[in-house]
């Protein structure tokens, strides 16, 4: 299997998250003003949780006994995933902050986001040359910026320009060889959590963007990660190109009790915001009830 991608990869510089201390002070007051109770939501899953433990020691006890043995043993596991990634965004925002505090002292700012470390190092020994690229790194980096995110499995040559203008692409795989066909009526993923909702499509591209979900509307987005958790207690059910039954938006869709279908592969081509769909997280379906005008 090959890969060659035509430019850098979107996430190939910090500059991804030059952000003022402003901007992250508005984006949390409006994360407080969206979230509905998530403590409620995660206490209604507790009872159904209990309940379903009850119904199946009930049932047959012995195979309670031996499903309570495989949680007990992979449930710290999980955990175990979800603190690492935890750990990661936390290195991150260390780095992130290191290097704000760099461009501060040198009088450069974020044009220090656009330098490897060696060069940010050498600068702040003195040595300006770096500097010289920072500004076509930046153009470079808003070109793609621009773009979609890349599909998460790529196969052969990928030209990301090229792909982003195909109204018909997947955003879960992409392979050079292969004719892939717009799918007819119902939009197709994996089962992430059991439900069936109607509602209204909001298609968000990052978290910065949870301002618009309305209360109850349907959040439709490439992927989700860690950044994404707060807005899910808002959504009435969840839909993504990338994912399946292990993802992180099938995970907290299941844990909130939201119904979720992801790893659709075009749902944000297909779908609009203020189209009214119905989601089915049991059988992996979004069907599109009503087009918006």
């Amino acid at each position: 299997m090959s890969l060659e991608v035509a430019g850098p990869p979107r996430s190939s510089r910090l500059s991804a998250e030059v952000w003022d201390d402003h901007s992250w002070s508005v984006l949390s007051a409006r994360l407080i003003e969206l979230a509905r109770d998530a403590g409620a939501l995660l206490a209604d899953r507790e009872a159904a949780r209990a309940a379903a433990w009850e119904r199946l020691t009930r049932q047959d006890p012995k195979k309670a006994a031996a499903a309570h043995k495989l949680v007990a043993r992979w449930a710290p596991v999980a955990h175990d995933r979800e603190a690492a990634r935890s750990e990661v965004a936390r290195s991150a925002w260390v780095a992130r902050t290191w290097i704000r505090h760099a461009g501060h002292l040198t009088g450069h700012g974020d044009d220090l986001f656009f330098l490897e470390l060696p060069e940010t190092i050498g600068l702040l020994r003195g040595d300006p040359a770096p500097l010289a690229s920072a500004s076509a790194r930046r153009v470079s980096y808003q070109t793609y910026q621009a773009l979609p995110s890349y599909p998460a499995l790529i196969r052969g040559h990928f030209d990301p320009i090229r792909w982003a203008a195909d109204p018909n692409r997947r955003s879960d795989y992409y392979d050079e060889r292969a004719q892939t066909a717009k799918p007819a009526g119902a939009i197709a993923g994996f089962p992430g959590a059991a439900g069936v909702v109607e509602g209204i499509a909001r298609v968000l591209r990052t978290p910065e963007d949870a301002a618009q979900l309305g209360d109850g509307e349907i959040l439709v987005t490439t992927v989700t990660n860690i950044g994404w958790t707060p807005i899910f207690p808002r959504a009435a059910a969840v839909v993504t190109d990338v994912g399946a039954p292990l993802s992180h938006a099938a995970i907290v869709a299941r844990e909130l009790g939201i119904p979720a279908v992801v790893g659709c592969g075009n749902a944000t081509m297909r779908l609009h915001s203020g189209d009214r769909i119905r989601v089915d997280g049991s059988h992996g379906t979004v069907e599109v009830l009503h087009q918006a005008g």
